[in-house]
């Protein structure tokens, strides 16, 4: 579906983005991620055809967006960070006014609108101003324009920004569906939402790809093993001298027990060691009330790669 190759965007002697290189699948929902200036957004630019590259190429199902850039923006929509909307138009004016726009044809635009106004869930507010919009109905809206043309490709730059929790799931919500039907890049500040609606990440940072890989890749990647939350019946000192005799074991890192008499500890481990520290507390009379994988979130894995990239 889209191929990015080589692509490189230089500002004078300042480069943006350097030597990029990925591929994305139909229907996949893609999380993009990066700090600050690490190019992320040039890169969404060029993929949408508002910058051309100095370098590479774009190819989207085959053709190259420098040669073919009126048939490649037919099937990407974009949602901005601050939605272009018309805030003296109602809902239904502007999306009318942006299907003209996109030329839809009349016979099929009013048909075509109450789907996608049905699909964001503004339906019932289509006549109001958007001036008079919640937040949230706002980029709703301006995921309507995007969707306008059935595209096949959405774009969508910080889709939950400024929305309360409740807003925030109703777009996530959203996004899950529409990545039924479209693939989908998300680009977010807010880690939590991208791990629940992404199925693969990119990261990006000084201009170039420092990870992409699923969150649960790159977790056991970075960790280069195996992460465990340990909850046991016993003192801190008899948990400790057991589980520091099992060679797998790298790091212990002790936290408070919501039990008490218990104690709560997360190891660190070289593979899988569930059965060893079975076996091991076992055979002390130490019983296990806890054990489940812990993860690193999508925040450390962010930090460690952007940081590590930075040092």
């Amino acid at each position: 579906m889209i191929e990015v190759t080589n692509l490189v965007r230089r500002y004078g002697h300042h480069i943006a983005v350097d030597h990029v290189n990925f591929k994305i699948k139909k229907n996949e929902i893609v999380g993009f991620l990066g700090p600050n200036g690490a190019g992320k957004s040039t890169t969404m630019n060029i993929l949408t055809g508002y910058l051309s590259s100095t370098e590479g190429f774009v190819r989207i199902d085959g053709m190259d967006i420098l040669e073919h850039p009126a048939e490649i923006k037919k099937k990407i929509g974009y949602l901005p960070e601050n939605p272009p909307l018309y805030p003296d138009m109602t809902i239904d004016e502007y999306l009318s006014f942006a299907g003209d726009i996109k030329k839809i044809p009349k016979t099929e635009k009013n048909e075509h609108l109450n789907h996608i106004k049905e699909t964001v869930g503004v339906s019932d507010v289509s006549g109001r101003l958007i001036k008079n919009l919640s937040k949230g109905y706002k980029q709703r809206v301006g995921l309507a324009q995007a969707m306008i043309g059935d595209p096949h490709i959405l774009i969508l730059d910080e889709p939950t920004a400024g929305l309360d929790p409740k807003q925030i799931m109703e777009i996530r919500d959203l996004i899950i569906n529409l990545g039924k039907d479209h693939t989908v890049i998300l680009s977010s500040h807010i880690l939590p939402e991208v791990s629940a609606v992404c199925n693969r990440v990119l990261i990006m940072n000084r201009g170039s790809i420092v990870a992409d890989d699923t969150a649960e890749n790159l977790a056991t990647r970075i960790l280069g093993g195996s992460r465990l939350r340990l909850r046991a019946d016993g003192s801190q000192e008899t948990v400790k001298g057991v589980l520091e005799k099992l060679p797998a074991v790298r790091k212990l890192e002790f936290q408070e027990s919501p039990e008490n008499g218990t104690c709560e500890v997360i190891v660190e481990a070289e593979g899988d060691i569930r059965r060893e520290i079975f076996r091991a507390l076992s055979a002390a009379s130490l019983p296990i009330l806890l054990m489940r994988s812990q993860d690193l979130s999508l925040e450390e894995i962010f930090l460690n790669l952007t940081t590590k990239e930075a040092s």
